[in-house]
C-alpha cells in the first residue's frame, strides 16, 4: 500500500553526514546497503528504511537488533526473509540504529 512506500529522494544524491553518524555510516554501506540501498531508499533485495513503517513507534530501535541478532521473517514486504547477521555485533548496530534514524530524518519520517 502506498502508506507503506518510502519518501522520494534520489538514492544518488549523498549528504554530507555528520561526524557523529560517520561510522554508522560506514558500517550499514558493509552490512545492510547491498539490500536496503547505499541512501536505506531500498533495493529489489530489500525494503527502504526510510519508509514510515520504520518509524520509531513502529519499529524501536530494539527491533532493529533483533533484526539482526534473529533475521526477520517477511511481513510487510515480499522481498523474502531477512538473514541474521551475526557477525554484526550489538556496539555495530547501535551505531548503524543511530545513522538511519539520522537519514530517516533527513527525509522527513518520524
Amino acid at each position: 500500500s502506498r502508506q507503506h512506500e518510502a519518501p522520494a529522494l534520489p538514492s544518488s544524491i549523498r549528504m554530507p553526514v555528520p561526524a557523529e553518524f560517520a561510522a554508522g555510516d560506514a558500517l550499514f554501506h558493509t552490512h545492510c546497503a547491498g539490500c536496503h540501498g547505499p541512501s536505506a531508499a531500498g533495493t529489489a533485495q530489500g525494503p527502504s528504511l526510510l519508509s514510515r513503517v520504520y518509524v520509531p513507534s513502529h519499529h524501536s530501535d530494539a527491533s532493529f537488533y533483533l533484526a539482526v541478532k534473529q533475521g526477520v521473517r517477511a511481513h510487510h514486504w515480499n522481498f523474502g526473509d531477512m538473514p541474521a547477521l551475526p557477525h554484526v555485533t550489538e556496539a555495530e548496530v547501535t551505531q548503524i540504529t543511530a545513522y538511519v534514524r539520522w537519514l530517516q530524518q533527513q527525509a522527513g519520517v518520524r
